[in-house]
């Protein structure tokens, strides 16, 4: 070994400089991250690391073998507190902190954070104290570091998940697991598709991003929906991701990710009815000034129909009854004769197009008993119908749709009945595919208003003398 190594590793007792524990000594202490320094009960210095080195530019040979920092690392005036305060941890038990303004070997001061600790020899009496020491304002940074991440897996506002690179939860706070209808601990170690029923595969290739390429340079926002013990739940949340990487390795060596994420449902629902509504009013508007141009009231109500299917549904029937029933009990079940419908208009079966009177028509269709549209017109209101769900997911069946003399791709179905004058006119019936979401209370609304606009055009062409 060199003179230098030999002086850094210098212990008390037998030379150090001889055999293989030597070597293990200074490769140990020339490796720690904190420099370190040692004094013998005399206060002799006899360790002195690298990192002790870089910090106050002292090399090993330099230190190793003075007396205290007197006169080079500490000003003359402090260096008898200095000296007092780190030899009294050789007759404390315990840690001891403390913080010195020290001087670097080109004459600048530093503030370093100290944590000295006696050292005992073989038969317990006071050998010697060693000194760890750090820049404060790492130190300080350090316990940012901690205090931050403390913080955030406590109860913050948003929820913070580590991943491993195996894409399994390994830290969650408090706010993700509620989010993920688990506990803290239940969570970890499980392969998010058990924790998420939809939307795993957008999650994990946006992590399996973040550990390739990184992090991506804005926010991502992914719909996924979450089994809890209440059931299924559809969530929006609004993430961002972090890789890590390990700060010992010289080439970074990812460590997972870290995923932090808002829930923003409610914020996404209200904007996507905003825009909902703003459309279906801009389509009513639309549909209004067109039909004002209409010279057949007829052709006017397959205008509003043919406006009000963009975005909202993919078939739509328009039944007439044979002949309108008056009185304030109209359209009441036991009040009159079984209600007869004829078809009147309909739009394309298994291609799109406008909705075409019916030609031919006269023949009442053959609605059994039960029948959404009979429904409608028994309850002067509007009934939602959708097609039983298969085991297993699969799509539902066509026979549901073609036994209720609708298209065979049709899965959900709306009947809003039409109403001018007291008298119900007829059904309006707005149906979707499989491929969308059922009708709710919202589309139903949206309905009749356009079956109110309807029913006023079909009224007027039945008055007319031509009709």
């Amino acid at each position: 070994m060199s003179a230098s190594r030999s002086e850094t590793t210098n212990v008390p007792g037998p030379d150090p400089a001889s055999g293989p524990g030597s070597d293990l000594l200074a490769a140990l202490l020339d490796g720690m991250d904190a420099a370190l320094c040692a004094f013998d009960a005399d206060g002799v210095i006899t360790h002195w690391n690298r990192e002790a080195e870089r910090v106050l530019g002292w090399s090993a040979e330099e230190a190793v073998g003075r007396h205290g920092f007197a006169g080079w690392a500490v000003r003359t005036a402090d260096a008898d507190e200095v000296q007092s305060r780190l030899m009294s941890a050789m007759t404390t038990p315990g840690r001891q902190v403390h913080e010195f303004a020290l001087l670097r070997k080109d004459g600048g001061r530093v503030l370093v954070r100290t944590q000295s600790a006696g050292v005992r020899s073989a038969d317990g009496a006071p050998a010697g104290v060693y000194c760890a020491f750090s820049e404060v304002h790492a130190q300080i940074d350090l316990e940012r570091s901690i205090a931050l991440s403390e913080a955030l897996f406590e109860e913050a506002a948003w929820g913070v998940v580590l991943v491993d690179v195996d894409l399994r939860p390994t830290v969650v706070n408090g706010h993700a697991a509620r989010a993920l209808g688990s506990g803290r601990t239940a969570v970890l170690g499980r392969p998010l598709g058990e924790l998420i029923a939809q939307g795993v595969d957008e999650l994990e290739a946006a992590l399996h991003h973040v550990l390739a390429e990184g992090a991506p340079s804005g926010l991502v926002e992914l719909w996924v929906t979450v089994r809890t013990a209440e059931g299924e739940r559809r969530r929006c949340w609004r993430s961002g991701f972090l890789r890590l990487a390990s700060p010992l390795a010289e080439e970074p060596v990812p460590l997972g990710v870290g995923w932090l994420f808002m829930d923003v449902t409610d914020v996404k629902v209200a904007a996507q009815e905003g825009d909902r509504l703003r459309f279906r009013s801009s389509q009513l508007h639309r549909a209004g000034r067109a039909a004002a141009e209409c010279e057949d009231p007829t052709e006017a109500a397959t205008v509003y129909l043919d406006f009000a299917l963009a975005g909202f549904a993919d078939h739509a029937l328009i039944d007439l009854v044979a002949e309108p029933r008056t009185g304030p009990g109209a359209g009441l079940s036991g009040l009159d004769a079984p209600v007869r419908l004829v078809r009147a208009a309909a739009t394309p079966t298994g291609a799109s197009g406008p909705s075409m009177p019916v030609e031919a028509g006269g023949i009442p269709v053959r609605y059994m008993d039960g029948h959404p549209a009979l429904q409608a017109m028994e309850r002067i209101g509007s009934v939602r119908a959708s097609a039983p769900a298969r085991p297993g997911g699969g799509a539902p069946s066509p026979t549901w749709a073609a036994s209720r003399q609708w298209p065979p791709d049709a899965t959900h179905a709306l009947c809003t009945v039409l109403r001018s004058r007291g008298r119900s006119l007829g059904v309006v019936t707005f149906l979707r595919g499989a491929s969308r979401a059922a009708f709710e209370r919202p589309d139903a609304a949206y309905a009749e208003d356009v079956t109110i606009r309807i029913a006023t055009s079909l009224d007027l062409a039945r008055a007319l003398p031509e009709h």
